[in-house]
C-alpha cells in the first residue's frame, strides 16, 4: 500500500495548515515551542514554530506576525477557521521551549525557552484552546511531526527515540 500523504514543512518563525492525509512537520526546535493546533474530526491541522514570546518590545517596522507566540497563534487560529475548522473543536499539542544554555545570570532575558512555553500557554488559555499533551523544556533539540488523521504528534530528541504524545 502506498502512502499518499505528503508532509509539509513548516520553517522557523513560520506556520501552516494541513489537511489529512498530509502531515506537517518542523525541525530545530530548541528554544522555539511547537504550537500544533487541530480539529480531529474535521482532521485539519495547524502548526506554528514560534521563535519568541512577545512582539511588544520589537522595534521592526514590518512585524514578522508568525515569530511570536502573542501574534502567531491568534493568525494560525484564523488561518484554521478560514478553512473549515470550528472553534469549540480546536484542541492544542506542544513541544519544544527547551534551555539551550547554561548561563550563571539569573536574568530572565536568557530564559527563552520557558519564556516561549509560558507565553504559547497564556495565549492558547486565553483563546480558551484546552493543551491536550506537551512536551517542553529540557536541553535538547527536538523536530515533531502531526498527523491529522490520528492526532498524533511524534517527537524526536536529538540522540534519543521517538515518541508519539
Amino acid at each position: 500500500m502506498s502512502d499518499k500523504s505528503n508532509i509539509i514543512k513548516v520553517g522557523i518563525a513560520d506556520l501552516n495548515i494541513v489537511k489529512a492525509p498530509d502531515k506537517i512537520r518542523t525541525s530545530g526546535l530548541g528554544s522555539c515551542v511547537g504550537v500544533v493546533i487541530y480539529d480531529a474530526s474535521k482532521k485539519i491541522a495547524g502548526l506554528s514554530h514560534v521563535l519568541l514570546p512577545d512582539s511588544s518590545a520589537t522595534k521592526q517596522v514590518k512585524l514578522n506576525q508568525y515569530k511570536y507566540a502573542d501574534t502567531a497563534i491568534p493568525s494560525l487560529v484564523d488561518l484554521l477557521l478560514e478553512n473549515g475548522a470550528r472553534k469549540f473543536a480546536l484542541k492544542a499539542k506542544i513541544a519544544g521551549g527547551a534551555q539551550m544554555f547554561q548561563f550563571n545570570s539569573g536574568s530572565d532575558i536568557m530564559r527563552i525557552g520557558p519564556r516561549n512555553t509560558e507565553a504559547v500557554e497564556q495565549k492558547l488559555m486565553e483563546l480558551k484552546i484546552p493543551i491536550i499533551a506537551l512536551d517542553v523544556g529540557g536541553n535538547v533539540g527536538r523536530t515533531i511531526e502531526f498527523d491529522p488523521e490520528t492526532c498524533d504528534l511524534n517527537i524526536r530528541k536529538v540522540n534519543k527515540e521517538a515518541f508519539i504524545i
